[in-house]
């Protein structure tokens, strides 16, 4: 039981190594992919508030507007009216009452002005001048300050000297009281009832509320010293002029402080208690078909941020989200969905993808304006992002993206259902539509099919929306854009990431296929029979590849190009031989190294031109790692019966140096390679015949183990065969002799059929003849041939 236990967990742990590649030889894309997760993660955590707490995202509502949807608090939530608030502050502060100051000096300026007046009253009249001549010497000094009934009284009082003693009474009461200095366009913001004064001594501050009704103002001044005397018992006398002359000595003595006011202010609004709200959980905070008001959108604003952005949970949550979509994306992109491993160059373009996808929608989803009707996918790029995969890699991992990028961004708060669908349609659209692409102006052609597909996605959701007609045509318009412009930035794109990912394009095989390309027509200088070789197989690659599934252009390709390593010694190789074999001239060993450095200079040659990977691979991999059989055979041969000698004949000095196809195009490349080269050694090759034959040359390849890399069925090496021989019966066929012209002008008695009869025999002596020094040659090159 333990050792069942031990063995399903390794193979857990295993499968989940493989799946987040964790693996030595995976460790650049497995930090590639971490990377793109801690950017998306972060973009989404800095974002968060912009579509949580199940409100959607702020920008689908607005006052004035009428909801779409209804949204209901999960949740019992508190927040801080801010408006409210605002609106307490403000009435706080009109409440705070103006801070006044008095003024000791101007006290002090009134007792000295008055004593100082009755001096000059008091020497006047002490001349034994008349009360007149005093009033004159008086007013030249107080011009315009007293009455003259007020003067001429006062003046004419028996006891002055007690006049001053109440006069400095009823000063010094007025001036204790205070005599404010009120300036309306300082104080209509605070409180108009009442104001607040402060006075200081050596000891102590005191403050005192007092009404503005109650105080003393210079133009109150005489009311108040009328009453204050009215209440005392003062001279009858000097009562009815005290307000006439006391009232000239009176100055303000209490100002306005904007500075003790400001504090007072800011002693008020520390004290200020925030107007807290409660929005009770599944309170309806916005109804379907009711408009929007300001009210609504406070709430609605504070269920926003009050949920997510301060509650660990939802940050811990959204972490793990993101956890999962990657997961899902890394498992997506593994050899199980794909069927097979990505090169490290294809993993990073797909993980710089997903991040700047995933990132991109939840910064468009939060940054942009919103516009109503208008789905946030119709700004991103989806059919481009989907595109570039499906033509670098393959239609169906674009599918898969298709899939799944808008699904994580709808998982991530980005896209809401419209956005989803929309992305959703654009994407498949887009995995699908280059299927059969070949020019590079199939990608505008593509950007015009998506657009299509874009406007009926659009048109759909302003259905569902049920939207007013207005919005049609500017959702329609930017639809269409998105596909065309997507197709258009396809054309920009691909060529630098062709060449960075040394990829095999449909397109860059194409230009490839061209045979007025320099190195094959070089290639046709140098070593003709060697092209005209790859030409044929070229053609029962494609063939074959066609009636599999496989990418018969690849194949085409790596047909052309599989044999450049030949033009470095063509004269050894049987194809470009004449009349010498230069075999004949060196020992075995030394054929067998000439023969086998082919596929390694073919190799250094590809990688020198910047042919794609998948290319290389098939030069590489077109001879396996078979036994050159014959150059072996006669190293046997020369070591004579001496068993010993024969021992030390090492057969790795006869094996290619490649590795088995691994890829279908490539095991299709090589069979297509040895049928091409075995099928010139059979004399009459009739279909039956060729059809014979090419199985046991597979056979040999499927026992050598050739093959066991490369994915191929057995159906589908019976699907090959028949391509084969199909291609083959097709070029080997017979001919009709014509007959010959005789000297007086009338054709050779013998028919056509005899003519065909004896042209057979001919040729099928000749063959025999001629097979064994065929076969001696042509055995080199098709490596372990069974022939």
């Amino acid at each position: 039981m333990k050792k069942t236990f031990n063995l399903l967990t390794g193979n857990f742990l295993n499968s989940l190594r493989g799946i987040l590649n964790l693996g030595r030889a995976r460790l650049g894309p497995g930090l590639c992919s971490a990377a793109a997760f801690i950017v998306t993660t972060v973009v989404v955590i800095t974002n968060m508030n912009s579509g949580a707490g199940g409100t959607g995202n702020l920008r689908d509502f607005e006052t004035g507007k009428v909801a779409d949807r209804d949204v209901v608090a999960g949740q019992p939530v508190s927040y801080v009216d801010t408006e409210a608030t605002r609106l307490r502050m403000e009435a706080q502060e009109h409440l705070v009452p103006a801070v006044f100051r008095f003024s000791v000096s101007a006290g002090a300026d009134a007792r000295n002005s008055w004593n100082a007046f009755c001096n000059l009253a008091g020497e006047s009249l002490k001349e034994g001048a008349s009360v007149g001549a005093a009033r004159l010497a008086v007013q030249a000094k107080y011009p315009a300050y007293f009455s003259a009934d007020a003067l001429n009284a006062f003046l004419g009082a028996g006891d002055r000297e007690e006049f001053r003693d109440c006069g400095l009474k009823v000063l010094d009461h007025i001036m204790e009281k205070g005599v404010f200095a009120l300036n309306s366009a300082e104080l209509h913001n605070y409180n108009p009832d009442v104001a607040e004064v402060l006075s200081s001594s050596a000891s102590r501050s005191e403050r005192e509320k007092v009404s503005y009704s109650s105080v003393i103002t210079k133009d109150r001044a005489g009311e108040a010293v009328r009453r204050y005397v009215a209440g005392e018992d003062f001279p009858v006398s000097f009562s009815g002029i005290a307000a006439d002359m006391l009232v000239p000595f009176i100055s303000e003595n209490v100002f306005f402080s904007p500075n003790d006011t400001r504090m007072r202010i800011t002693e008020v609004r520390k004290q200020l208690e925030p107007v807290v709200k409660y929005i009770e959980k599944g309170k309806r905070i916005i109804r379907k078909g009711f408009i929007i008001t300001e009210e609504d959108m406070r709430e609605l604003r504070a269920l926003n941020t009050s949920l997510p952005g301060r509650d660990p949970r939802s940050v811990a949550g959204l972490v793990i989200l993101q956890i999962f979509i990657y997961a899902l994306f890394i498992f997506l992109k593994g050899r199980m969905i794909i069927g097979r491993e990505l090169e490290n160059s294809e993993s990073y373009l797909l993980s710089t993808l997903a991040c700047l996808y995933l990132s991109g929608a939840v910064l468009a989803r939060s940054l942009l304006p919103a516009v109503e009707n208008l789905p946030t996918s119709i700004i991103m790029p989806t059919a481009l992002v989907i595109m570039l995969p499906a033509i670098l890699i393959g239609p169906r991992l674009a599918l898969v993206l298709a899939m799944a990028l808008p699904l994580g961004a709808y998982l991530s708060g980005a896209f809401d259902m419209y956005a989803y669908f929309f992305a959703l349609v654009s994407g498949v659209v887009a995995s699908t539509v280059l299927n059969d692409a070949e020019k590079r102006m199939d990608l505008i052609k593509a950007g015009g099919i998506i657009a299509v597909f874009n406007c009926i996605a659009a048109l759909v959701i302003l259905l569902m929306r049920h939207a007013s007609p207005v919005s049609y045509p500017a959702l329609l318009f930017w639809s269409a854009f998105n596909g065309i412009v997507s197709g258009m930035l396809v054309l920009g794109f691909l060529p630098p990431l062709e060449h960075a990912l040394n990829a095999a394009t449909g397109f860059r095989l194409m230009e490839l296929s061209d045979l007025n390309a320099p190195i094959l027509k070089k290639l046709f200088t140098a070593a003709p029979g060697t092209y005209s070789h790859s030409i044929m197989v070229a053609n029962l690659a494609e063939q074959a590849c066609q009636d599999i599934g496989a990418n018969a252009l690849l194949a085409r390709v790596g047909a052309y190009y599989h044999d450049l390593g030949k033009m470095e010694n063509p004269a050894y190789f049987v194809e470009n031989q004449t009349d010498h074999n230069k075999h004949d001239d060196i020992n075995p060993r030394l054929s067998a190294t000439v023969i086998r450095s082919h596929v390694k200079l073919g190799v250094e040659k590809a990688r020198s031109l910047g042919l794609p990977r998948a290319v290389i691979n098939i030069i590489a991999e077109h001879h396996g790692n078979s036994l050159i059989t014959w150059f072996y055979n006669k190293a046997l041969q020369q070591e004579g019966s001496d068993v010993q000698q024969k021992n030390q004949v090492n057969m790795d000095d006869f094996a290619y140096p490649g590795v088995p196809p691994r890829s279908r195009e490539s095991a299709v490349v090589m069979l297509a390679d040895v049928t091409e080269a075995a099928v010139r050694t059979l004399s009459k090759p009739t279909a039956a015949k060729m059809e014979k034959f090419i199985q046991e040359l597979f056979d040999a390849k499927v026992k050598h183990g050739q093959l066991s890399q490369s994915d191929l069925s057995f159906r589908e090496l019976e699907t090959i065969k028949n391509a084969f021989v199909r291609v083959l019966a097709g070029y080997y066929h017979s001919r009709i002799e014509y007959p010959r012209l005789r000297e007086d002008g009338v054709g050779d008695d013998a028919s056509a059929e005899e003519s065909v009869e004896r042209k057979t025999a001919g040729e099928g002596a000749d063959r025999e003849a001629g097979k064994g020094a065929a076969a001696k040659a042509i055995v080199p090159a098709v490596k372990s041939s069974p022939a």
